[in-house]
């Protein structure tokens, strides 16, 4: 299965701003999530595992889908689902291309922290940091990204701010 990621729309079958129970019911083809919060200190967040692939969904403090974050299965670990991003599978397609492709549609890459990579204007962020045995560039990063999080408008505007 393809999780297709539409920053900053959606991720996968998840729509950004929609009620608590609409991402419920779309991730629970997935298998059933385990929920946790909210709390006074956090908002409510959806979590498990589709095929390998982790994933969080996190809520705001009115109980929309506010970000959606999925993992790479990890290391020696195979996956039929593959997490696709503008037609680039994002765990295992160098990372340097899908920024060069990110670049190439006018988006603004922001890379002042090569392991955080964030792409502000539409809500896209990126890791890369793995203590597991994977192929590393010239810099000691992961070639590919380990994580990926889509989320609503303006959710990293902070970043650029600073």
């Amino acid at each position: 299965m393809d999780l297709l990621l539409a920053p900053p729309t959606a991720a996968g079958p998840v729509r950004l701003g929609r009620p608590y129970e609409e991402a419920l019911t779309a991730v629970r083809p997935w298998g059933e999530p385990r929920i946790a919060g909210p709390t006074a200190r956090r908002a409510r967040r959806l979590m498990g595992d589709f095929d390998g692939v982790g994933y969080t969904v996190s809520f705001d403090a009115e109980d929309h889908a506010a970000a959606v974050e999925l993992w790479w299965p990890g290391e020696g670990r195979l996956s039929t689902a593959r997490v696709l991003l503008e037609g680039h599978e994002v765990f295992t397609t160098p990372a340097d291309t899908v920024l060069a492709e990110l670049r190439g549609r006018g988006w603004s890459v922001d890379v002042e922290d090569p392991e955080n990579v964030v792409v502000p204007g539409v809500s896209l962020g990126f890791t890369r940091r793995t203590s597991q045995e994977v192929p590393r560039d010239g810099q000691g990063l992961p070639v590919s990204f380990t994580s990926v999080l889509v989320a609503g408008e303006g959710y990293y505007d902070f970043r650029c701010a600073q």
